[in-house]
Parts: C-alpha cells; structure tokens; sequence
C-alpha cells in the first residue's frame, strides 16, 4: 500500500548527516513522499543525497519552494516534487515545465483556481488548521472531483479521520513527525502513528 500512501512527510530541519537514516525510518515505517523544506540547513545537498539513494523508490522533494531560480536548481539534482507555502503560477509553470511533480500551498477558491489553471498536480491547504474540516468541505464543494488536496498545518493523527471523510486525499506532516532535535526512535514511534491511523481510515471504509 506504501505507494499509494497520501502522506508527505515534511523534513523542516533535516541536516545531511541524519538525512539518509531518517529516509530509512520512515521509507521502512511506509512513507513514500519526503519533502525538505529550503530553509533547512543545506537544503540542495540533503534532498541531492536523498535523491541518489532513495529516488527510484519513494517520491523526494523539496518544499517551501517560492521562486523559479530555485526550481531550476531542484529540477537540475533530480528532485521528483515542489511544495510551496503559497500559490505562484511561475513557479507551478516552471515546476511542470522541469517535469516534476507541483503541489501549491492554497487556502481560497480564487488560490486553488490559480494553482489548477497552471496545471498543479495537487493542493497543500495550508494552513489547515486555519480552514478546519467545515471550511475544507466548502472549498472541495467547487473544486475539481478528482483533484488531489493535501491538509497540512496543525494536523495530527486524530484528526486524520474527520479530513478524510470530508475528502481530503491525504496530509503533509512536520513537526508532528520530524523535529531536528528528536530520536531516531522518537521518528519512528510518530511514523507508526500516522501510517496507523490513516490505514485504519481506509481499511474501515472498504
């Protein structure tokens, strides 16, 4: 199920030395999508070293992506996937145009549009908390049926059910999941945590 898993784990923080075991916890604990945020420490080395030892494998990516220049760069080491905070067409166009995946950070009709109409693969509502379930389900009753939304900002996995029954494709987790100052084990008890609760979700609703 791991491919198909709509969790993203966001690796804010992350540092080259740790970036390697952290991808094998949470790859072992069933995450397949890993964003590092640019303003982690080294951000083009890290997601460069996660790339060659993962990239064939899981999705690897960077987020807090805002402008083109860094597109480019990511685009030329092999990054697979772009989140931004915000919805910036540029930097959606040239994400496509480099031919990797683009997930905008939206949180108003007129946003999710903007982001859709330069051919975004998905949406980070962000930030969720902010928008809660009822607001979600407003916003997904006029947006495209099969367009994939990922909650993120303040989610943890006990509220994984109520987003999910109002639609939601899946969440992106941060510090919930990876602070630089936890354990290995301290990653891996939270990963179980979140792969826990959202196959829960779904074995229940089959």
């Amino acid at each position: 199920m791991s491919k198909n898993r709509e969790l993203i784990a966001i690796l804010r923080g992350l540092t080259l030395d740790r970036c390697v075991k952290v991808s094998e916890i949470l790859i072992a604990e069933g995450f397949s999508k890993l964003e590092v945020p640019l303003n982690s420490p080294n951000p083009m080395e890290t997601i460069s070293k996660m790339q060659n030892s993962f990239g064939n494998s899981v999705t690897i990516g960077a987020g807090t992506v805002t402008n083109v220049s860094e597109v480019s760069q990511l685009s030329k080491i092999g990054c697979q996937m772009i989140v931004s905070p915000n919805t910036d067409t540029e930097v959606i166009k040239a994400t496509k145009n480099g031919g990797m995946l683009s997930f905008p950070g939206a949180f108003t009709p007129s946003e999710c549009y903007s982001a859709i109409n330069s051919a975004a693969d998905g949406l980070k509502i962000f930030p969720a908390f902010k928008l809660g379930v009822k607001g979600f389900k407003a916003l997904k009753a006029v947006l495209p049926n099969n367009l994939k939304t990922y909650a993120v900002g303040g989610i943890d996995e006990t509220h994984f059910s109520d987003w999910l029954d109002a639609g939601v494709t899946g969440f992106g987790i941060g510090s919930n999941l990876f602070h630089s100052y936890m354990s290995d084990d301290d990653i891996q008890s939270a990963a179980k945590k979140f792969v826990l609760a959202y196959d829960n979700w779904h074995t229940n609703k089959k």
